[in-house]
């Protein structure tokens, strides 16, 4: 039997914590076996979880010697930084060839630990930016699901832990146990895309009473016409030169890609908001023909139009549905 061991510390993100509690504790081997064993471990007896009420928890840091899977879930903002006995173990477990994994800012611990230096890894994408920052020698991907270096996994969010769940059971057991642990789960064994999609694409802000605001305006008003880096130029009264270098320093981005920005944000509006076709929305947008719609969109988002309409439309028609595909 597998040994599963979930670390649980103050401020505990409950959600966080249940999700590969459950997705492990209801895997079946054809059998009916169950082939892993799921125990909660804790540095003290009692902890404070996210909510403010106690989780009493029977296995001290001992526990994570003996498994064969350590999994970290997330905290809440403002939770206590991991004592130094958590990350000792936490080590010790890394250098016995345990496998570690952590669920959305738990990656954050393992970074802590020094178990992320010179590995990929991701967080939920809100706190992609602070990991990489607090931790320069992580690779930090925001806009994947999970990342597995082998040993040590990272996951997004909650919903995203299920993913790398079943990942490692299908690594474990094969693909017929782990298709039956997503149905059990009532989730797909794979999904398309990767957290990209959840991304709120926010322009670079801009230094209040800029020169550029009444231009970036202009360009927002334009976006379903074509709209040229000559043109921005000219209307801003510059030469492109130094258009571009101005407005690299005042927003840290191109006008180019600040512009493909604003395109997908209008699209993503759309897609979450109306029945439009996909050509009507590629028209709207200013990417011209569906095809380099969809083509962006998804270098951008990570999914396609379609499959991102099936997330956060809820009231699409047959019709739309059908000019998506």
């Amino acid at each position: 039997m597998h040994s599963v061991a979930i670390l649980v510390l103050d401020g505990v993100v409950p959600f966080d914590m249940a999700a590969p509690l459950q997705v492990f504790d209801w895997t079946r081997l054809p059998d009916g076996r169950h082939p892993y064993r799921v125990r909660l471990c804790a540095e003290r007896p009692e902890v404070l979880a996210d909510g403010g009420f106690t989780l009493r928890v029977d296995r001290g840091l001992e526990a994570l010697a003996d498994a064969d899977t350590v999994i970290v879930p997330g905290r809440a903002e403002g939770a206590p930084p991991p004592s130094a006995a958590v990350l000792a173990a936490l080590r010790r477990a890394a250098g016995a060839g345990t496998r570690i994994a952590s669920v959305c800012v738990g990656a954050f611990v393992l970074a802590e630990a020094g178990l992320l230096d010179g590995l990929r890894a991701t967080t939920h994408w809100v706190a992609a930016a602070d990991l990489a920052r607090a931790f320069p020698r992580v690779d930090v991907q925001p806009d994947v699901l999970y990342v597995d270096n082998g040993q040590i996994l990272t996951s997004a969010g909650a919903a995203a832990a299920l993913d790398m769940c079943l990942h490692m059971i299908r690594r474990d057991l094969g693909s017929a146990v782990a298709a039956n642990a997503a149905r059990m789960s009532v989730m797909p064994l794979e999904r398309e895309g990767g957290q990209a999609q959840f991304i709120v694409h926010e322009h670079p802000p801009v230094p209040r009473g800029s020169d550029l605001e009444p231009l970036l305006d202009w360009i927002e008003d334009n976006l379903a016409h074509e709209v040229t880096l000559a043109a921005m130029a000219a209307r801003a009264g510059m030469s492109e030169r130094t258009f571009s270098r101005r407005f690299r320093e005042q927003t840290g981005t191109t006008p180019l890609q600040w512009l493909l920005r604003a395109r997908v944000r209008r699209a993503q509006y759309l897609l979450e908001n109306s029945d439009y076709t996909v050509e009507r929305i590629a028209q709207q947008s200013g990417f011209g023909s569906p095809t380099a719609f969809r083509e962006r969109f998804r270098k951008v988002v990570g999914t396609t139009p379609y499959a991102y309409r099936s997330t956060f439309n809820g009231r699409r028609t047959a019709a739309a549905v059908r000019s998506e595909r």
